[in-house]
């Protein structure tokens, strides 16, 4: 597949991810506005109640330092999403919600519910990030280490005791989840534009006027023959001298004759007729 028929730019780039983080927004805007305490639906690792916290978790945020940390890479990675991998997105994020928050749930400590849309963010990191430097496409490549430069110090906050309050279960549940997933989901061999004949697919070195110059070992044999030398051009001052030649010759004689001078003039001015 060529990459223009992957890589195109709709609407939907922008709004799917503006949609997803106004609906943050809106959830946090709710439980402040009416005093509203949802954190105890978020997960609560291996009791039963605490597996609907797998659905409703993402939504919920325990602080608006919380909620804009995630806004602004939340929008940002659906929207790579949607644009680069537009056939996986939406398989990426839903069941990425879900193995990543069961996973939180199999290995969280008792001691709190979790909650936030980070979970969510490392399965998209990861998965582009890994997707990218499988596919081995330039344009794919470069957006998995645009995401290490942006987003690679995430991966510290993956080990337990980095920082006190931060749910580091939920974050290695995401990136496991965006790991496995970028195995899973296959993307098609896209195709480099054709810029030289040798690239094409029916492509024939036998027939190639400069491939027949070679033999199997690669020496160069069979020179092509010379190119005819151009006619000497003759010079058009040549040319010139030729055609006076051949034409007959013309003679003009020039005689300068004096004019005689008037009588008037010549006389003195004393011998003037009175």
């Amino acid at each position: 597949m060529k990459h223009n028929d992957q890589f195109k730019f709709s609407p939907s780039v922008l709004l799917w991810p503006l949609a997803a983080v106004l609906l943050l927004w809106i959830v946090y805007w709710v439980e402040v506005r009416f005093h509203i305490y949802l954190s105890d639906w978020g997960i609560q690792p291996r009791t039963l109640i605490g597996l609907r916290g797998i659905l409703f978790s993402p939504f919920l945020h325990g602080s608006l330092e919380h909620i804009y940390n995630n806004s602004i890479p939340l929008f940002v990675l659906i929207a790579a999403m949607l644009y680069f991998y537009r056939a996986q997105a939406l398989k990426v994020i839903g069941y990425g919600i879900l193995l990543s928050g069961f996973i939180t749930w199999l290995i969280g400590g008792d001691y709190t519910n979790h909650i936030g849309a980070s979970g969510l963010i490392y399965v998209l990191v990861s998965f582009i990030f890994f997707k990218g430097i499988q596919t081995r496409y330039f344009r794919l490549v470069a957006l998995s280490l645009t995401v290490v430069v942006m987003y690679g110090g995430m991966i510290w906050y993956v080990f337990p005791g980095v920082e006190q309050g931060v749910s580091w279960e939920g974050h290695l549940g995401g990136f496991i989840s965006g790991l496995l997933f970028s195995r899973l989901y296959e993307t098609p061999d896209y195709e480099k534009d054709i810029v030289y004949d040798w690239q094409r697919p029916d492509f024939d070195p036998q027939q190639d006027a400069f491939m027949k110059r070679f033999d199997e070992n690669g020496n160069f044999v069979n020179p092509p023959p010379p190119e005819p030398e151009p006619e000497e051009e003759t010079d058009f001052l040549s040319n010139i001298d030729a055609i006076m030649q051949a034409a007959p010759v013309r003679r003009i004689v020039y005689i300068y004759k004096e004019e005689p001078k008037n009588e008037s003039q010549s006389k003195p001015e004393s011998e003037s007729d009175s």
